[in-house]
């Protein structure tokens, strides 16, 4: 790779965002599906790279015809395949920067009932993804255990866990998992949009989501994504002069001592597990584990130490957010431009299962065990963990401003703090992380049953603490 080939596979990279963005500025339905510009860039990326474009003039002309790899050369597809693996640590690594972290008693206090909930539904997608594995995909499709674990790691994940995981999946033997995971996170998006939507209009009619406004919460004015002149607003504070150092520069550099801080805690754990009870035991998990979930822990890190010794406030938290919205931005769009169709195409079978199984535990989840954990407002609280768990973290947003547009309801408030107590374990924390390892070390039955008991046990929790009140 050449820092010139580096170079050009970022302004091509740009160019598909632009194009991306202004197809859906003009397209009404894209509009309607709220999809990102990033996952509109990266099929269109996709399309016209060597999977599709390239396989259909291939069989036309000869091997050394120009467009044989489409309009992205292969040496551009081999950078934009690391992308994902670099730019994930970026996000986790931005996830609680330039917060106030509130005390644990007041996030339970709020957002209880959606931690439980959440972590219910995200340990359900792991006990659903490996009874499937176990009993229908590896006997009759032939297909790696470790599948048992892509409806969690695609649906709460994201692409961008699904892309970041893409090492992992490639030392554990089961290289084709991240394309499936990464199938499955865009079909995760799709449908946690379009059936959320669905749920909230059959809310609406039922009477249960009470805020919703009949359909004027779904026509709102920036449905193209465009910000009207007169309402926008700063992309960031700048917390320091830009002739002592610019204010990006300095937030970049906390980001990248978050990071550092993951890699020296991965590196520590994987000195004591070489040490203790690698050798004790003959398993070895932390070698598989990825960096982003410990970058996520280093990030806390940097954040509590910049709240007690930082009378400055340095940290801005709208400038992390620019950082982290273009990680993804980059992570998607290269994730997605280098899904490998064959992979998908022969494995059709496990794909389709694994999609319809988690979107019905989903819903399931949503409108059979939402109104017996969640004591108030169950709708609107309980749309923005299914749009979560089926989606990212954006699509429980959007659901729940659509559910609840003037948030007269705690459901958003909830939901912030219940990250606090979410994400570090699942959705892309750690335990996702290690699933992978674990199913690899201990079998996908050991690990079923270890996921079995902590569903039942959040379930129990939900029903018999927070349905009770």
């Amino acid at each position: 790779m050449s820092p010139e080939m580096i170079g050009l596979s970022f302004i091509l990279l740009g160019l598909f965002i632009v194009i991306g963005k202004w197809i859906r500025v003009f397209s009404p339905l894209l509009q309607k599906l709220f999809l990102p510009t990033s996952i509109i860039a990266g099929l269109l990326a996709l399309v016209l790279g060597p999977e599709i474009l390239g396989r259909i003039v291939a069989l036309f002309t000869s091997d050394d015809y120009i467009l044989t790899n489409g309009f992205v050369p292969p040496e551009v597809v081999e950078v934009w395949s690391e992308l994902p693996g670099l730019f994930i640590n970026i996000v986790f690594a931005s996830l609680f920067l330039g917060k106030t972290l509130p005390s644990l008693r007041k996030v339970w206090i709020i957002g209880g009932p959606q931690v439980v909930m959440g972590q219910m539904v995200s340990w359900g997608q792991y006990v659903v993804g490996l009874l499937l594995a176990v009993f229908l995909l590896a006997p009759v499709f032939g297909v790696n255990p470790m599948a048992g674990a892509l409806i969690e790691i695609s649906f709460v994940g994201g692409h961008g866990t699904a892309a970041g995981l893409s090492g992992t999946f490639a030392d554990l033997g089961f290289e084709e998992g991240a394309d499936l995971a990464i199938g499955l996170a865009t079909i995760g998006i799709l449908t946690g949009v379009v059936v959320g939507i669905i749920l909230i209009n059959w809310g609406a009619r039922k009477g249960y989501a009470k805020e919703v406004g009949g359909q004027q919460g779904l026509s709102s004015n920036g449905r193209n994504g465009i910000v009207e002149l007169e309402n926008r607003d700063s992309a960031g504070e700048l917390t320091t002069r830009p002739e002592s150092i610019e204010p990006l520069s300095l937030h970049i550099a906390y980001v990248g001592i978050a990071i550092f801080i993951g890699f020296i805690l991965l590196e520590g754990l994987i000195l004591l597990e070489a040490f203790t009870w690698g050798p004790w035991t003959d398993t070895y998990l932390m070698i598989y584990v990825p960096l982003f979930p410990l970058a996520m822990v280093g990030g806390i890190i940097t954040q509590l130490i910049s709240d007690k010794y930082d009378k400055f406030r340095l940290i801005d938290r709208k400038m992390v957010n620019r950082i982290s919205g273009f990680s993804l931005d980059v992570l998607i769009v290269s994730a997605l431009a280098t899904v490998s169709l064959t992979v998908i195409g022969d494995n059709l079978a496990a794909f389709v299962t694994l999609a319809v199984a988690g979107v019905v535990w989903n819903v399931f989840a949503f409108v059979v065990l939402a109104p017996k954990m969640i004591p108030q407002y169950w709708f609107e609280r309980g749309i923005g963990d299914f749009g979560q768990a089926t989606g990212i973290t954006a699509t429980g947003l959007l659901l729940m401003k659509v559910a609840d547009p003037d948030n007269k309801t705690p459901a958003l408030e909830g939901f912030g703090y219940k990250q606090i107590m979410f994400e570090p374990f699942v959705g892309g924390g750690l335990f996702t992380a290690a699933s992978l390892p674990l199913i690899f070390q201990f079998g996908p039955v050991a690990v079923l049953i270890f996921a079995t008991i902590v569903t039942i046990g959040w379930l129990l929790f939900g029903l018999l603490y927070f349905g009770r009140k």
